[in-house]
C-alpha cells in the first residue's frame, strides 16, 4: 500500500467523500444484534414465570427486586403542569417581562415552584422576551424605511 501524497493540502481522493458511506447499504434499519436476538430466544415464552420471581423477591425484601417492579408500576415522573394560582404572573408586556421574572423567584423561594420548574419558566419567559424585542425590532426598522422612502420621493 502506497501513502498518499504529501501536498500541503487535503486529499481528495481516497477518503469517504461528504455525504458518501463506506458502506452504503448497511444495516437495515430496525435489524437486531445476533446477542440480543440470542437472548430473546431464551427468554422466549418465559415472561411470565421471570415477572413472578420478580415480584416475589420484591415482596420477600430484595431491594433490587423492589426497584425493578416499582420502576415497572411508577415510570419516572415527567414534567409536570403548574397548578394555577401557585404563581401570579402579569400580563406579559414588553415591559413587565423583569417583573414576571420577580414572580417566578418569589414562587420558588416560597416552595409553589420546584428550583427547576422556575429555571423552565424563566427560560420561557426569556424566550418570549426575545421574541417580542426582534418583534419590536422589526417594527422599527419597518416604519424608518417608510419615513426614509417618503423623504426619498418628496
Amino acid at each position: 500500500m502506497t501513502t498518499p501524497e504529501r501536498t500541503g493540502r487535503k486529499q481528495t481522493e481516497g477518503r469517504f467523500l461528504p455525504g458518501k458511506s463506506g458502506n452504503p447499504t448497511g444495516r437495515p434499519k430496525g435489524a437486531r444484534n445476533r446477542s440480543t436476538v440470542a437472548a430473546l430466544a431464551l427468554l422466549e415464552g418465559e415472561a411470565e414465570a421471570l415477572t413472578r420471581k420478580a415480584v416475589d423477591l420484591a415482596m420477600g425484601g430484595d431491594l433490587s427486586a423492589l426497584r425493578l417492579c416499582l420502576e415497572r408500576i411508577l415510570p419516572p415522573a415527567k414534567d409536570r403542569t403548574i397548578p394555577a394560582g401557585s404563581i401570579a404572573l402579569p400580563d406579559l408586556t414588553p415591559g413587565n417581562v423583569a417583573q414576571a421574572v420577580a414572580a417566578v423567584v418569589q414562587a420558588v423561594a416560597r416552595g409553589s415552584l420546584s428550583p427547576s420548574e422556575g429555571q423552565s419558566l424563566s427560560a420561557l419567559l426569556e424566550a418570549h422576551r426575545k421574541a417580542v424585542e426582534v418583534e419590536d425590532i422589526e417594527r422599527r426598522i419597518a416604519t424608518l424605511e417608510t419615513e426614509a422612502e417618503a423623504r426619498n420621493h418628496a
